[in-house]
């Protein structure tokens, strides 16, 4: 039997387009710097099949397009990549659809005098801010979020009363570092948002809950930290979210004549435990195609 060989599901485009957006509109200058990938879906069957070209937009006029559209301000990754989306979409009949995404690096003024500098900046190393949106037909789908952001407690933190089997070596802790590196997305069921506003809240409250909550398991913080996002954000309706448990192990300074008190630590980089998890509402807006491009996540 012979089968029909098909095309499948197919996208293209250019990645990792790196740029640095100065607004000079006064003597106080300011910073936007993105990595965007853009990718575009629709019928391009006969460029596969074929090699006809015709009804192919160059990657590189997608790269270009990113340069032509930062001339006009980035506003928020957001907002940016559904400029992109909207006018690949809504300017060639044979785009669909498509998927556009950003990472978004922070810069802070230099302190001069105890004041921010107009013009100098210091790469700010807390995270980086991403962004996704997924165009499909006439849906939309955007979603924000961050990455290494990594956050750390000296105490506040427990694990004890797990199941235990003949391998088991792990002994339970009730006072433990509390260490990860948070990768959080979250999928907003709303477009006419102010996305710079919200996603700072959403740091915030993310922050806020780590510190506050006395950590049973790392599980229980990361659901936490979701609940009370979503509590306050009724804009989203999801979020996703690894985070890898950044093990400190005490150190047995028994053979050197010294006490440990909880106080000198190995920090092991790996194995690593890593939870991943969604946390959302019961009562969430299908998510459609939004988490199709978004990957390592449940």
């Amino acid at each position: 039997m012979n089968d029909n060989i098909i095309l499948g599901v197919n996208q293209y485009g250019k990645a990792e387009v790196r740029v640095v957006k100065v607004t000079r509109d006064s003597a106080r200058h300011e910073i936007d710097d993105l990595n965007v990938t853009s990718q575009l879906r629709g019928d391009f069957r006969a460029v596969h099949e074929e090699g006809d070209n015709a009804h192919c937009l160059p990657t590189d006029t997608q790269k270009n397009t990113v340069y032509a559209f930062a001339r006009d301000g980035i506003r928020s990754p957001e907002d940016f990549l559904l400029r992109l989306g909207r006018h690949f979409t809504g300017n060639y009949e044979v785009v669909s659809g498509g998927h556009w995404s950003a990472e978004q690096y922070q810069w802070q003024r230099i302190p001069v005098n105890g004041a921010g500098h107009d013009h100098a900046f210091v790469r700010s190393g807390q995270e980086t801010r991403t962004a996704c949106v997924t165009i499909d037909g006439s849906q939309t789908w955007v979603v924000a979020g961050l990455t290494d952001l990594v956050v750390m407690k000296s105490t506040g933190s427990e694990f004890h009363g797990f199941m235990e089997d003949r391998y088991t070596t792990l002994k339970g802790a009730t006072d433990r570092i509390l260490a990860t590196a948070v990768t959080a997305r979250w999928r907003y069921n709303r477009l006419d948002l102010d996305f710079n506003e919200v996603y700072g809240e959403v740091k915030r409250l993310l922050l806020e809950t780590f510190a506050a909550t006395h950590s049973l398991a790392l599980q229980q913080t990361l659901y936490a930290m979701g609940k009370r996002v979503l509590e306050a954000h009724p804009e989203i309706d999801e979020l996703k979210f690894s985070m890898p448990n950044k093990h400190h192990f005490t150190v047995d300074l028994s053979p050197f004549g010294l006490d440990n008190p909880n106080e000198v630590f190995f920090a092991a980089d790996r194995p690593y435990g890593l939870i991943e998890a969604s946390v959302l509402r019961e009562s969430s807006s299908p998510a459609g195609k939004a988490w199709e491009n978004v990957t390592g996540f449940c």
